[in-house]
């Protein structure tokens, strides 16, 4: 029973983060069309990113404590992939240079869209498998 607790706690987890994204990925839509100033958006835009990268470290070491081996590996790339944008500084949206950056933000943004859909069908799967094996006992 504890494992679907975990497994659900995780799939909430990931909404959170693909909620983030969209967010982000709407803000950039709407300064692509002209709907917001691009210090709006990129004022939006960076409220939420350093919330981002932290509930993904939270979920990736939510998994290592669990004791979810494989989907901690899962999640390993892409968090070192924020580590490494953050230590660059290359997390936050510069204002003046957000229309030249504008496909590139959105690109990196529907690759982690990507990634963490794929992360959800497969958390959603161990959410239904367990619930499987907990009834079958």
């Amino acid at each position: 029973m504890l494992d679907i607790f975990i497994w659900l706690i995780s799939f909430f987890i990931i909404i959170a983060i693909i909620v983030l994204l969209i967010y982000q990925l709407t803000c950039l839509a709407d300064l692509e069309f002209d709907y917001i100033n691009p210090y709006d958006s990129s004022s939006r835009i960076n409220k939420v990113v350093l919330p981002e990268f932290f509930v993904q470290g939270f979920l990736c070491l939510f998994y290592l404590v669990t004791g979810h081996w494989f989907m901690s590996l899962l999640c390993t790339p892409y968090l070192y992939y924020n580590v490494k944008v953050y230590m660059s500084k290359q997390h936050l949206v510069d204002v003046t240079e957000i229309f030249n950056s504008l496909n590139r933000e959105k690109n990196r943004r529907y690759y982690k869209l990507a990634y963490l859909v794929i992360l959800l069908f497969i958390s959603l799967f161990w959410i239904i498998f367990s619930a499987l094996e907990y009834e079958d006992d």
